[in-house]
Order: structure tokens, then sequence, then C-alpha cells
């Protein structure tokens, strides 16, 4: 108990401030757990952006932020008499230990995917109606298309081979364009989100993060456009006033000079 006693006294002091804030402070006196969710859902990105970063000084700090939300819900739940920090606790303890017979109980797994199969099983037992029903439905949609082709594939909804799913999406790709070519612009939108989904898909089978291959090449339009109009303003000139060749020229050199990276 004693070496824990440090963490324990952390956490209990933090809890203290939380309430203390809740009592005295004006501007936390208003907050509800509307006015929480999008300043609950910036610092979550904002811990994302830190993980990408592998900025562990700011991993830290956004994992503080994030506790302490976690202490004002949980605050607010108790004034409406819903639930307690005590029950929450308790409840995420009981679920885990449920949840990992293989650690707890008698069960034998001889791998992760193991894991994650019993995972699904078991949360069906517990009264979800659907695999797919633990995807939250405000999730971004590169990350929602992950999940669900994730949890489709514990109950055995998917393809063999790598091969197989690169064919789906030259399947979809021709489907989109057939699609563009008859001025569809309903079913241009269907094929171009199916085109999208599969290509989601093929990251997976290649082990790939399609979310984080996405934000990766998001910087590096951010790093290599920002290079664009240094080297415009050096030369005495503007994007507007340039035309698409001359900027092209300007981003191939920037392209060459960073290796295509």
């Amino acid at each position: 108990m004693k070496e824990n006693q440090p963490l324990t006294d952390a956490f209990l002091r933090l809890v203290r401030i939380m309430d203390e804030l809740r009592e005295q402070c004006p501007w936390d006196k208003k907050q509800t757990i509307q006015t929480l969710r999008t300043l609950t859902i910036e610092e979550l990105y904002e811990l994302a952006d830190a993980v990408s970063e592998e900025d562990w000084d700011g991993i830290r700090e956004e994992l503080g932020d994030l506790l302490l939300h976690i202490l004002f819900y949980a605050r607010i739940g108790k004034e409406k008499q819903k639930f307690t920090l005590q029950q929450v606790i308790e409840g995420i303890s009981q679920k885990l230990i449920h949840r990992h017979p293989h650690i707890y109980g008698e069960v034998k797994v001889k791998d992760e995917e193991e894991v994650k199969q019993n995972w699904e099983k078991l949360k069906l037992k517990e009264g979800k109606t659907s695999v797919l029903s633990g995807v939250p439905t405000a999730l971004p949609a590169v990350v929602k298309a992950t999940r669900l082709q994730e949890k489709a594939r514990q109950v055995g909804f998917e393809w063999d081979r790598k091969e197989q799913v690169w064919d789906k999406v030259k399947e979809e790709m021709q489907e989109l364009q057939v699609a563009v070519e008859n001025e569809n612009q309903e079913e241009t939108e269907n094929e171009l989100g199916d085109v999208m989904f599969s290509l989601i898909n093929y990251a997976r089978f290649l082990q790939l993060d399609a979310e984080s291959a996405l934000d990766k090449t998001n910087k590096k339009f951010i790093r290599r456009f920002t290079d664009m109009e240094q080297h415009a303003r050096a030369a005495g000139k503007d994007l507007t006033d340039m035309s698409l060749e001359e900027m092209d020229a300007i981003w191939n050199a920037i392209k060459k000079q960073t290796n295509g990276h």
C-alpha cells in the first residue's frame, strides 16, 4: 500500500481540486455535460496529435487534461445523482475482469485474435444486439470505417488475402468511373464512398492505419504548400499571380529536395 501512496495522494488531490473548482469557480460552476462535450473532443484530438508526433511531454500533458474531464463528468454525475466516481472506477474494473477470462478465469487463448473474438462474444452475451453496436456514431469516417471492418472481422466476415481486397478496390474504382461518365451525382458519391471504404480495408491488410497514413499526407501537403508560398515570396511573387505550371514547377522542386517526403 505504501508503494502506491504517492499515486493515491496525487489522484485524491486532483479530485479535491476538481470539487473546489466546481464549487467556487464561476466558469466551472456553469458547465454541463453538453458544454463539456466539444471541449472533451478537442482535448482528445490534441492527445491524438501528440501521439502522432510521439511528443511524450505533450502526451503526458494531454492525458492530464483528459483525466480532468473524466473527473468533471463524474462530479456532474454525482450532482445529478446518476453515478459516482467510485462507481465509474469499479465498473471499468469489473468489465475488464469479465472480458479477460484468459487472465482472470480458465479460458485459454493462443493469440490476440482469439482475445478479440472472445471480447466480441462476451459483449453479445452482455446484451449487445450487434457486433457493430459498440462503434460510436460520432467517430470520424475513416476511423469509423476501420473499426467497423475490424468488428466484422471478429465473426469471420473478412477476405482471406490482400490480393482479394485489391481486386475489390479495382472493382469499386471501375464502378466509380462508370458513375462519373453517367454524370449521376448521387451514384458517384455512393461509389466514391465504396472506393474509400475498400481502400481502408486494403490498408488493414497491409497492416497500416489509414487514418495515420492520411494524417501524414495532410501534414506533408501543408509542409510542401507553405514551402511553396515561401519560395514564391522569395522570388517576389504571389501564388495568386502565378500559373499552375509555375506553381507545379516549384512543387516538384520541393518534392525533389525532400526525396518525396
